[in-house]
């Protein structure tokens, strides 16, 4: 992916200043989503990081993780799992919780979405604190899954979030 491509993905990224809650500075992606092109080359950075790995599924967060996710899956033909908020999913869960810059939660997936020994790697928009990230990777582990990488399309390094996600390799294509 170009230099010139990756610049324009930056400065489409917005900052909401006070969302969801004061002093918090929200980067907000929907100018990707809304620009096909834009929208293209952010599916086309996870893509080629893809590429070559040996993936059965996708691991897509609650909720803009859904949006990459999905759309990554279905070019590599591979499933595609959702990991989201609790009380989100129909069926039998696993659940982990977690806490965020902003407060507390807790994550669940599908007990049958991971099967013992599938090769999955995660994607999400953004990785902060790396609280919700971290859940998901014990979501995936509990289910017998190998997790190879976590993908963000924006990491906030200064908050040191791939620390919770030690030892799976993390990469992120907007660093901030």
């Amino acid at each position: 992916m170009s230099a010139d491509i990756v610049e324009k993905l930056r400065a489409a990224v917005r900052d909401v200043a006070d969302f969801p809650k004061k002093g918090i500075v929200f980067k907000d992606i929907t100018p990707v989503l809304n620009d096909p092109v834009l929208f293209r080359a952010s599916i086309d950075l996870f893509l080629e990081r893809c590429r070559g790995m040996k993936i059965d599924k996708i691991v897509g967060i609650d909720a803009r993780g859904f949006l990459f996710g999905s759309a990554v899956a279905y070019e590599l033909g591979v499933g595609f799992v959702p990991i989201r908020k609790r009380g989100k999913l129909p069926y039998t869960t696993e659940v982990a919780k977690y806490s965020l810059e902003y407060g507390e939660a807790e994550m669940e997936m599908h007990i049958d979405g991971i099967r013992a020994g599938e090769r999955v790697v995660m994607l999400d928009d953004l990785l902060a604190t790396g609280g919700t990230s971290a859940a998901a990777a014990v979501l995936i582990r509990k289910t017998g899954g190998h997790l190879l990488e976590a993908q963000f399309l924006i990491e906030l390094q200064f908050l040191h979030g791939r620390k919770q996600l030690e030892p799976t390799p993390v990469a992120s294509f907007l660093k901030y």
